[in-house]
């Protein structure tokens, strides 16, 4: 998914690199028509700019970037029929993002993460702001299993606990962007100690995805979009995928019977 990739590497983008991206994002349909050159001069760059962009995207030349792109635009999505309908539009919005996670999901990684989760001794999540509600439901999902799974918000914990993890350890990383210094940060000196890292993120080729062993990504937000109105679906999709390829490999229904047991003196 091109446009998809562009909004995921957005950040590691120049000032005049964005520029390109950006018109691509606004006027995708017009670039399939454009030569190198066109998309140069309505983007007010060079041609090597637009080519650096083209190569960033995975894209060995123009020609193949146009026609993957145009092949892309074929492809039916869901649209707004009334631009005012904030229901259809948050709706539309969010089975679009659901649906781009599932066709770019690498299941062989998720797997491969399942099976490091029932093979640690500590799973360890780290985020902060609004990712963290995220880990927080997530360690809770993992530890009603039974697994030893906990989520840290605070960076002075997060570097306390990820100095003191090991090769038996797993650490789970959650950044919607990327570039979040403290999780980097975190998750680096968990790294080092010897724990398996992995990140759940949309940041394409941000410090985060570059610092773990593995990365899970998710759908990156318009760049159009204030960050505080970025949504956390995409994250918390690829969680439940783990927990239930975790369920399926070790848990059976007489385990959640026992659970069920245990809280039904909490109910009314």
């Amino acid at each position: 998914m091109i446009i998809n990739k562009i909004k995921g590497i957005y950040n590691s983008l120049t000032k005049r690199e964005k520029k390109v991206a950006d018109y691509i994002i606004e006027r995708a349909p017009d670039v399939i028509h454009y030569s190198i050159t066109e998309l140069a001069n309505w983007s007010e760059v060079s041609e090597t700019t637009v080519y650096r962009v083209i190569k960033k995207l995975g894209f060995t030349g123009y020609q193949e970037f146009k026609i993957s792109l145009a092949k892309e635009l074929s492809e039916p999505s869901l649209e707004t029929i009334d631009e005012k309908d904030l229901f259809s539009n948050f709706h539309n919005k969010i089975c679009n993002s659901l649906d781009n996670v599932y066709k770019n999901l690498n299941k062989k990684l998720l797997h491969k993460v399942a099976d490091k989760i029932l093979q640690s001794k500590k799973i360890i999540f780290f985020a902060v702001g609004r990712s963290f509600p995220v880990a927080l439901d997530s360690s809770l999902k993992f530890a009603a299993l039974g697994l030893p799974a906990a989520a840290y918000s605070d960076p002075h914990m997060q570097v306390i606990v990820g100095a003191n993890l090991s090769e038996q350890d797993t650490v789970i990383s959650i950044s919607h962007s990327g570039y979040i210094r403290d999780v980097f940060k975190s998750t680096q000196i968990a790294k080092d100690a010897g724990a398996y890292t992995v990140a759940i993120t949309s940041g394409v080729d941000s410090p985060l995805s570059m610092v773990v062993h593995d990365v899970i990504y998710t759908t990156p937000s318009d760049p159009s979009e204030n960050e505080f109105t970025h949504d956390r679906i995409g994250e918390m999709y690829i969680v439940e995928l783990l927990y239930n390829l975790v369920v399926s490999k070790k848990f059976s229904d007489e385990h959640f019977d026992k659970l069920k047991d245990v809280i039904k003196p909490k109910k009314f």
